[in-house]
C-alpha cells in the first residue's frame, strides 16, 4: 500500500484556464480522503492527475515513494471506479470481475481464487454466473468495485460512483463502500459534489473551490471549525445561516448584533476566538447552524439572546421540524456564501434577491431545526433562543473565519 502527495499541483489548459491551483495534499497510508466541491472546483481534475489521465502543468505527485508526473497510467498501480459501471453486458459477473486478471495471463486457478475472495467481499459470490442485465443498480456497481479490488492495487480512485443510483441505494453503497475500503485498508481518493457523502465516508475531506483547496480536515472539525465562508456554507444540510452583524462593548461585556437581536458572549466564547476583539465596531458575517437555534428553555446553557421574527414555512421531516423563519436582520448574500450552497435553486433564488432587493434591507429568512413536537405553524410570531456557543464569526471582507 502506499499514500498520495500532491507537492505544489498545478493544471492549466491550453487555453489558459487554471483548473487546480498549487494543491498540496498528503494522503496518509490506507486513508480514505474524499475531494468535494461544486462542479468546476478542480476536484475531478486532481483525480485524474493521479490516474495520469491528465498531465500535470506544474508540481509533483507523488505515490508512495514514486513521483508519478511521467508514468503512463497503467505503471502506476491504481484502479479507478466511475460513475457509469462501464460493464460488459456479454459478460457474466466473475468474467467481468477477472477481465483485468485475464489480460495480464494470471494463472486460472490464481485468478479463479481472487475473483472468488473478491466477490465474497462485494457480497456477489452468488450472482457469479449472471450478467450485468440480470443485476440491480447496486449490485452492478459492486461489480465495477470487484473489478478494481481483484487487480489489489496500490491506490483506489473514485469518480462520483455513486451518481446514478436513487437515494435510497446510495446510503446503502456508502456504507458498503466504507465497510470495504476498511476491510482492504487501501489508500482511497473518491471525488463527488454530494457533501453528505463525503461527510458520511471520508476520514478526511478536502473541500475545493475554483481549483484551490479550502480545507483540509475530519468531517467533524469542517462543520465545527470551518475555515471561511465558503466552506461554512458549503458544509452541513440545511445550510448555515449566515447574517450580517457587529461587536460591542456593553460594560465589561461584548455582545454580537444582528439586526434587532444582541446575543451576549459568553467568557469560553471569548476565550476561544480571542481576536473577537480585534473587530469591535467592525462589520462581521455570523454563522448560525440551524440546530443552534431553538425554542427558549429547551437547552441548558444555550440562551444566549432571542431572535425574533414570522414563521414563512414549515418542513416536517418526521423526527424533526425545519422552521423558516424571516427575522430583522441583513443577510449576507456574499459570492463564497452564494457558490457554496449545495442546492443549486437555494442559490439561484439567494443571487433573485441579491439583485432585485434594496441594498438597507434588513429582512432575513433563517431555517431553524427544531424538535418534531415544537408547536409552531407558518405566521406564528416566534422568539427563539440562540446558543451563542455554536456561533461562528467570519471577516466580511476577506470571508476568513475569525478563530484567534
Amino acid at each position: 500500500m502506499a499514500g498520495i502527495t500532491f507537492d505544489d499541483v498545478t493544471k492549466t489548459y491550453g487555453d489558459g484556464y487554471r483548473a487546480v491551483s498549487d494543491l498540496n495534499l498528503d494522503v496518509k497510508d490506507g486513508e480514505f480522503v474524499v475531494l468535494v466541491g461544486p462542479s468546476g472546483c478542480g476536484k475531478t481534475t486532481a483525480l485524474r492527475m493521479i490516474a495520469g489521465l491528465e498531465e500535470i502543468s506544474g508540481g509533483e505527485i507523488r505515490i508512495g515513494d514514486r513521483v508519478v508526473n511521467n508514468l503512463p497510467p497503467g505503471a502506476r498501480d491504481i484502479a479507478m471506479v466511475f460513475q457509469n459501471y462501464a460493464l460488459y453486458p456479454h459478460m457474466t459477473v466473475a468474467e467481468n470481475i477477472g477481465f483485468a486478471l485475464r489480460m495480464r495471463k494470471v494463472p486460472k486457478a490464481e485468478a479463479r481464487r481472487r475473483i472468488e475472495e473478491t466477490a465474497r467481499i462485494i457480497g456477489l459470490l452468488d450472482h457469479l454466473d449472471r450478467k450485468p442485465g440480470q443485476l440491480s443498480g447496486g449490485q452492478r456497481q459492486r461489480v465495477a468495485m470487484g473489478r478494481a479490488i481483484v487487480r489489489e492495487p496500490q491506490v483506489f480512485l473514485m469518480d462520483e460512483p455513486l451518481s446514478n443510483l436513487d437515494a435510497k441505494l446510495r446510503v446503502q453503497m456508502r456504507a458498503e463502500i466504507s465497510r470495504i475500503q476498511r476491510q482492504l485498508a487501501v489508500t482511497t481518493v473518491y471525488v463527488t459534489h454530494d457533501q453528505v457523502e463525503a461527510m458520511t465516508m471520508g476520514d478526511r475531506v478536502a473541500v475545493m473551490r475554483r481549483g484551490l483547496l479550502q480545507q483540509f480536515d475530519e468531517p467533524q472539525r469542517l462543520y465545527e471549525r470551518p475555515a471561511n465562508l465558503f466552506v461554512a456554507s458549503f458544509i452541513g444540510s440545511p445550510a448555515m445561516n449566515v447574517l450580517e452583524g457587529s461587536l460591542a462593548r456593553q460594560g465589561d461585556a461584548l455582545v454580537c448584533l444582528i439586526g434587532a437581536t444582541s446575543l451576549a458572549l459568553t467568557p469560553d466564547v471569548l476565550n476561544e476566538r480571542p481576536a473577537l476583539a480585534n473587530h469591535v465596531g467592525k462589520p462581521i458575517a455570523v454563522g448560525i447552524r440551524p440546530e443552534a437555534i431553538d425554542e427558549p428553555g429547551r437547552r441548558d446553557g444555550g440562551d444566549g439572546g432571542r431572535l425574533r421574527g414570522r414563521v414563512q414555512a414549515i418542513e416536517a421531516l418526521g423526527s424533526e421540524l425545519l422552521v423558516h423563519v424571516e427575522i430583522e436582520a441583513k443577510p449576507v448574500l456574499v459570492e463564497d456564501v452564494l457558490e457554496g450552497l449545495v442546492d443549486a435553486e437555494q442559490a439561484a433564488e439567494l443571487a433573485e434577491i441579491k439583485t432585485d432587493t434594496d441594498a438597507d434591507s434588513s429582512r432575513a429568512i433563517v431555517v431553524a431545526r427544531l424538535d418534531a413536537s415544537a408547536r409552531v405553524r407558518a405566521d406564528d410570531e416566534v422568539e427563539l433562543a440562540v446558543d451563542v456557543r455554536k456561533l461562528h464569526f467570519f471577516d466580511l471582507e476577506s470571508g476568513e473565519a475569525i478563530v484567534a
